[in-house]
């Protein structure tokens, strides 16, 4: 299992850049929680509070990221997906989830136009794309496979707590890490549905 530790560790500078305020480093490990049957009305909760803040703007909310799957040890953050009209259109969302007590956190125009809030008062990464993004499907494939292949849901939270017991200058650093045992798993799945539609 070498392969997960492949990875492009991004300079301070560089993640600098995609950063909204100060870069503060983690420096410690990771800490993974057993999965917490709570998490799925948290999500519910952060919906409804951004659909009420932004109405029609929404397109689509979804609950993604490790805690989005049952029985997969998880960081107790929750990791949402809202689509709207063109992300990269922030005074047509920003402000408006700005008063709400979200803060932006992340900006990746290079990156599917990719921005990230951080929840008021509950651990949330709330991950803004544009309608069509193709990283959209890819994160929900990866999540619903990992729900239905306890193979490969197995596989992937060994990786996570073999990467988690190291000191990590940067959480992103953690994320990175994990691209490898991603596309692998992904590789896999996206056969899968390949195999099932030249059936």
């Amino acid at each position: 299992m070498q392969s997960e530790n492949k990875f492009i560790q991004r300079s301070d500078e560089e993640l600098q850049k995609l950063t909204v305020g100060e870069l503060k480093p983690h420096n410690a490990p990771i800490t993974l929680v057993e999965y917490d049957p709570g998490w799925p009305d948290l999500f519910e909760r952060e919906a409804e509070r951004i659909c009420s803040v932004l109405g029609s703007k929404v397109l689509q909310i979804e609950h993604v990221g490790s805690t989005s799957v049952p029985g997969l040890c998880a960081k107790p953050i929750i990791d949402m997906i809202l689509v709207v009209e063109n992300s990269a259109n922030e005074p047509s969302y920003v402000p408006a989830l700005e008063a709400a007590g979200y803060k932006l956190k992340i900006r990746e125009p290079e990156q599917f136009e990719h921005r990230m809030f951080k929840g008021p008062d509950t651990d949330v990464n709330l991950h803004v794309f544009s309608s069509g993004t193709s990283e959209i499907d890819r994160m929900l494939c990866f999540r619903d496979w990992l729900r239905s292949n306890k193979a490969d849901r197995e596989k992937y939270a060994e990786v996570k707590r073999s990467l988690a017991k190291n000191t990590w200058r940067h959480i992103q650093h953690y994320a990175d890490a994990k691209t490898s045992i991603i596309h692998e798993i992904m590789e896999r799945a996206n056969r899968m549905v390949q195999n099932e539609g030249d059936k």
